[in-house]
């Protein structure tokens, strides 16, 4: 799939985002506002760019990870550590809409671009920062990278098996889950703006961003004061609910109240042991979980995966198969609502990268144009600042 020529202009058409971010979480977020339409200019040093031109796997001269995270953008190169450069940049701050940075604390403002010069230089502009520990704080100084956002947010705490260690979750979750609260404050400001006629400062950061996903977790460490066990694929709170043995494979069913729990016990023909008295309420369910999931197995693992695809959904109950990412993009499902995206980058030839997750009606995200060459649009947009 590639852009058509005659799309509809994306709902964020007419905004200007200056983005000084590099690596991932800045980028995601300046990625969202682009595929919404907005104009992404992403300034990057002469002498490399952005880092991640040289991560991942490089084809025809094209980092794929650097492509899919930085489509929709227009490169400008300014070396910020000259006066020129410092001036351009300036210049393009003065007709921007927002300012897109992810430096730690104080860094712009070590630039030449602390808050005061910025609300001289436009008032009206929107500054979204994203970090790794917030503005304020002890930790303020420190750098953060991902993993650490997950181990300090208790996110890893809670994640992996029960007697093993606590375990990363392979995406950056932190990174991605920070650029898109930073994208989502960024337009939240947008709005503000279009009341009061002045722009704001919204920040984000690693950190606060994972300790905001603890969800049920943090709410029942806040009321019971108990620290939070790892439960691997098996729900903290409910039961059953997890991976099932099938005789060629593995089923992920998420029975996440009593009557999805009954509808999934009789779909595989267990109905009655909601009549036994170890497993009659939820909490019955927790204390004897491990006998309940024994029992399940030895049935589930009778027919195949395929076999409990078909039989549990059609119950009514959520289930689905443990799929690779092969698998992933050549499902149907994932294909109908264009999950995959063919974007031809010239000489690179033409780049594979996930859809848009979000869709509107009338003024839908687009591929306007591919990845940018490090500083291709300098002629473009340095001869109209």
């Amino acid at each position: 799939m590639t852009s058509s020529e005659n799309a509809p202009e994306g709902a964020l058409s007419g905004i200007r985002v200056i983005d000084l971010t590099r690596i991932l979480a800045g980028p995601f977020c300046t990625m969202l506002l682009a595929d919404m339409g907005a104009e992404v200019i992403k300034i990057e040093s002469p002498g490399g760019g952005d880092a991640v031109r040289g991560q991942g796997i490089i084809k025809d001269g094209m980092s794929w990870y650097f492509a899919q995270f930085n489509r929709n953008k227009k490169s400008v190169t300014l070396d910020l550590y000259t006066d020129e450069g410092k001036d351009q940049l300036a210049s393009l701050i003065e007709g921007a809409d927002i300012l897109v940075e992810n430096f730690r604390p104080g860094v712009l403002s070590k630039m030449g671009f602390g808050k005061e010069r910025l609300d001289a230089l436009n008032p009206e502009l929107i500054v979204a920062s994203v970090n790794g520990y917030g503005s304020t704080g002890p930790y303020v100084d420190r750098p953060s990278f991902d993993f650490i956002a997950q181990a300090m947010s208790g996110f890893m705490s809670v994640t992996g098996e029960p007697d093993g260690a606590p375990m990363r979750a392979a995406p950056p979750m932190a990174d991605l889950i920070a650029g898109l609260y930073c994208a989502f404050g960024a337009v939240t400001a947008l709005n503000a703006r279009n009341r009061t006629g002045e722009g704001q400062y919204v920040e984000s950061s690693l950190n606060n961003s994972l300790i905001s996903l603890m969800a049920f977790l943090s709410a029942d460490y806040f009321a019971g004061g108990k620290v939070p066990d790892r439960s691997g694929n098996n729900h903290a709170i409910v039961a059953p609910y997890g991976l099932f043995k099938a005789k060629d494979g593995a089923i992920a069913v998420a029975p996440s109240n009593d009557t999805y729990v009954e509808r999934f016990l009789d779909a595989v023909g267990l109905r009655h042991l909601l009549d036994d008295d170890r497993f009659r309420t939820n909490e019955d369910r927790m204390r004897n979980r491990q006998t309940l999931l024994e029992i399940i197995d030895a049935t589930t693992e009778l027919e195949s995966v395929d076999y409990w695809i078909e039989v549990i959904n059609k119950a009514g109950c959520p289930c689905g198969r443990v799929m690779n990412l092969q698998e992933v993009f050549d499902d149907p499902q994932v294909r109908a609502m264009d999950m995959v995206l063919d974007v031809d980058h010239g000489e690179s030839g033409v780049v594979r990268m996930t859809g848009f997750p979000v869709k509107l009606s009338k003024t839908p995200a687009r591929i306007q144009r591919p990845a940018p060459k490090l500083g291709e649009h300098n002629d473009e947009i340095l001869g109209d600042s």
